[in-house]
């Protein structure tokens, strides 16, 4: 007999079964044990009789011990007040097997939820007792769909994955934030951002192309939505017409994200609906001086700003999304097109309830321009003469995003930090486990 998944078990609902997991509960009685078994595609009851080979084993147990099972399944007596109708299934134990089993004490309570951040912390450091618990799952799984619905989109549109390196020989975008280590007989720096290698293969002729990555930012940051290293998805693509045509873009693959978790994770979430949003940054900030709200930095956003403005949008539109353009040079980087004698760039935010989740633009291609504008920012020419020459030799106009889908995963799952929405993750102090 090989293991089944619960899920499938109980779907079979009749006959013997194997199935395996984690000992997540257990109640004793007299002549009598009740264990709460969970695997990743659900939770099942097995009972053990006093009567049963598997008794002896099972008085053993303790709580989070992984177990291996046969026995028969029978319907379990319905709750009282579930009037539903729909059967659910237990495992009248024949045999136990403990694969591996549980210290007594365990660090950190599984089945009960953080209600502060020193508990949330604590958490972090046995991360891998704390993914346990059902609703941690749920934050992987939709990592995965969600990842799943952006890739089938960029496949329909004839994108090709490129897989960029994170070791620099300088900094991928203002030469501050990042972190330097030791190369050998010379400095390197993790990557930013791999916006110089995807511009690189849009000179090679590639012409679409997405990478998902880790990315590294050495920001002094302590809020609930900045940690030093994270996963980004990025894409860029050439012979566009406007930065315009990149917002298109990553709606289609947001919508398709989006139906992908309504439909096969089944979450609650309003899949959203093109075009999205689209105002201008001096737009918003009039915006949202009649309404009394701050501008702290004219050329930003800041955290209450784009909180305040994506409730005004849904109240007004009924939108979650909203895309913020026309940013000022002071305030983008370097390799940003400008609009002609200005110095408003082709670029854009994307919020997300509350949150910025993207940041893109139209790029400057014209290697003339784009030295000047590096100039302008204080970047060393010789030190970027590797990324410049990707524009000597003939170079499409182009553009792209990157996208931080944990934060995206943190609104959509209501969760309080991003730091929840990463398996691992880092910060200013957090460096294990």
């Amino acid at each position: 007999m090989s293991r089944m998944m619960i899920a499938a078990a109980k779907e079979q609902g009749q006959g013997s079964v194997q199935v395996a997991g984690w000992a997540r509960n257990l109640r004793v009685h007299k002549g009598l044990i009740f264990i709460d078994l969970r695997d990743l595609s659900g939770q099942m009851q097995l009972v053990v009789l006093e009567s049963s080979p598997a008794f002896t084993e099972a008085s053993r147990l303790t709580l989070e011990s992984v177990v291996s099972v046969t026995g028969t399944l029978q319907t379990k007596p319905a709750k009282k007040g579930d009037d539903s109708g729909v059967p659910d299934f237990e495992l009248l134990v024949d045999t136990l097997e403990i694969l591996s089993l549980a210290d007594e004490n365990l660090p950190i309570p599984v089945l009960t939820k953080a209600d502060n951040e020193a508990e949330i912390d604590l958490r972090f450091d046995y991360r891998w007792l704390d993914l346990r618990q059902e609703d941690k799952q749920l934050i992987f799984k939709t990592w995965s769909k969600l990842e799943e619905g952006f890739r089938e989109e960029f496949i329909r549109q004839g994108f090709m994955q490129i897989y960029t390196p994170c070791l620099m020989n300088t900094a991928s975008e203002t030469g501050s934030e990042v972190f330097e280590v030791k190369y050998f007989d010379r400095k390197a720096y993790l990557s930013q951002s791999p916006q110089f290698y995807k511009q690189m293969a849009i000179a090679s002729g590639f012409e679409k192309v997405f990478t998902f990555g880790p990315v590294f930012r050495a920001e002094k940051s302590f809020t609930t939505r900045h940690v030093t290293e994270f996963t980004g998805w990025d894409f860029e693509f050439a012979f566009i017409e406007s930065h315009h045509d990149i917002m298109d873009m990553e709606e289609k693959l947001l919508v398709n994200g989006f139906k992908k978790l309504k439909e096969e994770l089944n979450l609650e979430i309003e899949v959203p609906i093109s075009p999205f949003p689209r105002i201008t940054l001096a737009d918003v900030k009039i915006k949202l001086k009649a309404v009394g709200v701050p501008s702290e930095k004219e050329g930003d956003l800041s955290p209450e700003e784009e909180r305040e403005i994506c409730r005004l949008i849904k109240e007004e539109q009924g939108h979650d999304f909203i895309f913020v353009t026309d940013y000022p040079a002071e305030t983008r980087a370097f390799y940003h097109m400008r609009y002609p004698d200005t110095n408003i760039t082709k670029s854009f935010d994307l919020l997300y309830r509350g949150v910025e989740v993207t940041t893109g633009a139209q790029r400057e291609h014209r290697l003339n321009i784009l030295e000047k504008q590096a100039i302008e920012k204080g970047m060393n020419l010789e030190e970027l003469k590797d990324y410049l020459n990707f524009f000597r030799f003939g170079c499409p106009p182009h553009g792209g995003v990157g996208i931080g889908p944990a934060r995206l995963i943190m609104k959509i799952l209501g969760l309080s930090n991003v730091k929840e929405a990463c398996f691992l993750p880092r910060d200013v102090h957090r460096l294990l486990p």
